[in-house]
């Protein structure tokens, strides 16, 4: 009769360990990186939308031009004056 209580208690104990240990893993390896992720890409578009928003707004279009080939240049690309878009 208290072996089979032990025997309950260390089972218990063993299976909220590999429990415990199981969720760390899924959260570290999985879950978190992914939630960084879509933090980033949530951010990104939320920066995006007030740049297009505040380019909108400007009433000259040598100031839209010009802010658009800093934006360009910024991220890598090469803004074509011909076109007016970034490659």
């Amino acid at each position: 009769m208290i072996t089979d209580k032990i025997s309950f208690a260390v089972g218990a104990a063993a299976g909220a360990i590999v429990a415990t240990l199981l969720f760390t893993t899924l959260n570290a390896v999985w879950w978190l990186p992914r939630a960084k992720q879509e933090a980033r890409m949530i951010e990104r578009a939320e920066l995006d939308a007030a740049t297009n928003k505040a380019i909108g707004e400007l009433t000259n279009e040598a100031d839209k031009a010009r802010v658009n080939r800093r934006l360009c240049r910024e991220r890598g690309g090469v803004y074509l004056n011909a076109t007016g878009r970034c490659q």
